[in-house]
């Protein structure tokens, strides 16, 4: 059914249009992380000034002579030095006291961490690394030919459903999802004379607001696990496994892609009403349309590139010792180097397949076509890596001033002592959950918070972890698309505006509230309805103690 069959209702259009011109008058994002930073400066100063604390048990990371990095999508947990994802968590009693940016410390802070803030952001390297492969086989065309290939095969009305689910699994391949699937889904969609911004908003909505769950197990389900097992030993329970919640975030996955391609075809598309601006798919910024022969032979050549560049992963992974395998336990799942390999090795593919793909279309002639091709890919990031410059200082800022951290155990006392029966005491702490989300994102560090407080309560009430766990994951996630610390929100801003010249952050704020608030529904029902019906979470995990 078209866009055009299902008006979207007048009153939710007039009020996301006014989201959009409201939200499009705010400062350049600069300048708004800019306010940002003064404004916790001065907050910081006043909190501190009042003795501001909280005290209680966190689970606090056991350092790692290597940490292995896990990005975990534009969620990732940061430290004053970086982002940090260790193996292991210890559950500590700490006093949490807010810290002046205007102490002597503070401003000493801020002065010698600045280079050391931006070159540990790692959202910046991760943006350099995935569009090397991506800005390659862009300009070589392979994009825009694999765009055509996807809408042949998929029926036009699966075709957002196909561009979701996919943006859901990529979030076990770290931030590949952002960096090239979400302008993959704008071209897409443009292709077969469909709204990109509509595509883009799908394919955000599958990246950011369903990141907590997937069809399959990742790096953070193990992070996720380890913390809750440090929680669940302070009651002297039996700890679970990383499949403790693998039926509900199976399923989830699943529920949470239709209903999010139901959004994009009843109001995101409608709203934005019928595309104008032709079809094709060049605005991706690929190379002038190449003729069929042409191209078969260079999709052949690319197979051929893929081909061999799996065999080369195999090689490295499944054997026995392989150096992609953990070198203690042989897991290649898991907290391993083969998952922290995984962007790198999606650049890979990208990268000798665009090559493959350029000599045998002709695009590419010589090495040089390949320099040049990443060399404009990389001078077209300028712009957001000044914007990435500001976000990691705010990020840094605010992360040393332990605003979000005392805010967080603030609420969790509160709801804690709510004195309110399990299952409303569970709806309590998704809800709790999804506006902190707005000022502390990230999947980690909450639930380093929630846990200490939440499992050994819970378990009192008869409700296992594994239960508690799903809920967090329930109130995590569909928000990430709508909150300012959202690292690639000025990409996405600027692939909006390749289709829309006016497009910004009202422009996506406004696309994307009606996913983050229908997928946070849904997902609360679902939820509510696995509770009363005592399905088992995972294998062997139920969603009750008996």
């Amino acid at each position: 059914m078209t866009a055009a069959a299902n008006p979207a209702p007048q009153g939710s259009s007039r009020m996301l249009d006014m989201i959009e011109r409201v939200g499009n008058r705010v400062p350049h994002p600069v300048l708004m992380f800019l306010y940002l930073i003064i404004l916790v400066i001065v907050g910081s100063a006043i909190l501190a000034f009042l003795n501001v604390s909280v005290t209680d048990q966190i689970a606090v990371p056991v350092p790692d002579p290597v940490i292995p990095q896990f990005f975990g999508g534009a969620t990732a947990p940061f430290t004053e030095a970086g982002p940090l994802y260790p193996n292991h968590f210890v559950i500590q009693e700490q006093t949490i006291a807010i810290k002046s940016l205007l102490s002597v410390d503070g401003v000493r802070f801020m002065f010698s961490s600045f280079v050391s803030n931006f070159t540990g952001f790692s959202v910046v390297g991760v943006t350099f690394v995935a569009l090397l492969g991506a800005g390659v086989a862009e300009a070589a065309g392979l994009m825009n030919a694999l765009i055509r290939k996807l809408v042949k095969v998929s029926p036009r009305k699966l075709l957002a459903f196909i561009l979701i689910l996919v943006g859901v699994l990529s979030s076990v391949a770290s931030d590949a999802g952002y960096l090239i699937l979400i302008p993959l889904g704008a071209a897409a969609f443009m292709s077969v004379g469909r709204h990109p911004l509509a595509g883009l908003a799908a394919c955000f909505a599958g990246v950011a607001a369903i990141f907590g769950v997937n069809l399959l197990l990742g790096p953070t389900d193990a992070m996720l696990t380890e913390i809750t097992n440090e929680a669940i030993a302070l009651v002297g329970g039996q700890p679970i496994t990383i499949v403790s919640n693998f039926y509900f975030a199976a399923v989830s996955s699943v529920v949470l892609a239709v209903t999010a391609a139901i959004v994009t075809e009843r109001i995101v598309e409608p709203r934005l009403g019928p595309w104008e601006g032709g079809i094709g798919g060049d605005a991706t910024g690929a190379a002038a349309e190449i003729d069929p022969e042409h191209e078969a032979r260079g999709l052949k050549f690319a197979l051929i590139a893929f081909v061999a560049t799996l065999i080369g992963i195999l090689l490295l992974t499944l054997p026995a010792g392989a150096p992609l395998r953990d070198p203690t336990t042989g897991d290649i799942i898991g907290q391993t180097p083969f998952m922290d390999s995984l962007l790198f090795i999606i650049t890979l593919f990208f990268l000798l397949a665009g090559i493959g793909f350029g000599y045998g279309a002709g695009t590419f002639t010589s090495p040089n076509d390949v320099i040049a091709a990443v060399t404009k890919t990389f001078a077209g990031l300028a712009g957001l890596v000044f914007m990435l410059l500001m976000i990691s200082q705010f990020i840094a800022v605010f992360n040393f001033s332990q605003m979000p951290n005392v805010l967080a155990v603030g609420l969790a006392e509160w709801l804690e002592h709510a004195g309110i029966g399990a299952l409303p005491l569970l709806i309590g702490l998704i809800l709790v959950i999804v506006p902190l989300d707005l000022i502390m994102p990230g999947l980690v560090p909450k639930w380093a918070i929630f846990a200490p407080i939440f499992v050994p309560l819970f378990t009192q009430l008869g409700v296992p972890a594994q239960t508690v766990l799903a809920a967090y994951r329930v109130g995590d996630s569909p928000f990430n698309t709508l909150t300012p610390l959202m690292v690639y929100l000025p990409f996405i801003v600027t692939i909006a505006q390749r289709y829309k010249k006016d497009a910004g952050i009202g422009t996506i704020i406004a696309l994307m509230l009606p996913y983050a608030l229908i997928l946070l529904a849904v997902w609360i029902v679902l939820f509510v309805a696995w509770y009363i019906l005592g399905l088992p979470l995972g294998p062997g995990y139920p969603v009750v103690l008996h």
